[in-house]
């Protein structure tokens, strides 16, 4: 290199510095080809981690995706100050676009930070049933930035993720069981034994109706025109709807088998008339 640069004319510390910044960009060059494949191996490494810690694949390749790009922009960091080109400048010029994206997308990076936590912690998962924020309907699929419910009327609903974060969550199938109530009215003539024994007899003969936590019933009140009892049993989270409408109908018709009443709410209506007024004297 050094003949080639003296049959341009070249003077000897002009091709000192040009055969010096060559070999410099030569490695630079030759480091950064190595670190494209090295921080491909290593954000490969971690994301096969989180998966075998049984991490969502979704935040898995994200994180994966996050590692990637930091090590990336630490190699051109590297291999710019390698290459002997002034890294202070630019590294200022990348935080002020970030700070810059940063309030742009404000709203934008409060769902994917909360989209990240909901994936990670996992207060619901896909197929439960919840509410959130007065939302109520099945978890259909969570991302980076939404939670899409389907509601009981087959809607879908799209919430943001940091609203999800923020709101209460009220998650139906955590558990695995439910507890179902249940309040009914007899009338005052009427056996209260006998009512609370028949509701009893109906426990033991549905299966769904689990027995411990031990189903029960009470007298919770008198009312106005009954004797108000509360009916409380567990079943499984996918058996509470049919049992619960099924137990209703069965106390209905054995009542009616066992003469037991259910009234309802009756009012009173008096008349009262004033005696007629005197005719005046003239």
């Amino acid at each position: 290199m050094n003949d080639f640069l003296n049959h341009l004319g070249i003077d000897a510390a002009m091709r000192a510095l040009i055969v010096t910044y060559s070999i410099r960009i030569g490695l630079a060059a030759l480091l950064l080809l190595i670190g494209f494949w090295i921080s491909a191996r290593l954000a490969n490494l971690g994301r096969r981690a989180l998966e075998r810690a049984r991490v969502d694949v979704t935040l898995a390749m994200f994180l994966r995706n996050i590692i990637y790009g930091i090590l990336i922009a630490l190699l051109v960091i590297q291999v710019l100050g390698m290459a002997g080109i002034p890294t202070a400048s630019f590294i200022a010029a990348i935080g002020a676009a970030g700070l810059a994206i940063g309030l742009a997308l404000n709203s934008s990076l409060s769902n994917l930070a909360w989209g990240v936590l909901l994936i990670l912690f996992r207060p619901f998962r896909v197929g439960d049933h919840v509410t959130i924020g007065g939302v109520e309907g099945d978890v259909q699929s969570i991302n980076l930035m939404h939670t899409y419910l389907i509601t009981p009327d087959n809607r879908q609903a799209v919430l943001p993720n940091a609203k999800v974060g923020g709101e209460a969550i009220i998650n139906f199938n955590v558990r695995g069981t439910r507890r179902f109530e249940i309040k009914v009215g007899i009338g005052y003539n009427d056996d209260i034994g006998k009512a609370m024994q028949t509701v009893r007899d109906l426990f033991a003969a549905d299966e769904r109706i689990l027995k411990d936590p031990v189903p029960g019933v009470w007298t919770e009140a008198l009312g106005d025109s009954s004797v108000n009892l509360v009916i409380r049993g567990w079943t499984q989270t996918g058996d509470l709807w049919e049992t619960q409408t099924m137990l209703i109908r069965s106390i209905k018709e054995r009542f009616d088998e066992a003469g037991i009443t259910i009234p309802y709410p009756q009012s009173e209506i008096r008349l009262v008339q004033s005696p007629a007024a005197e005719p005046k004297a003239e």
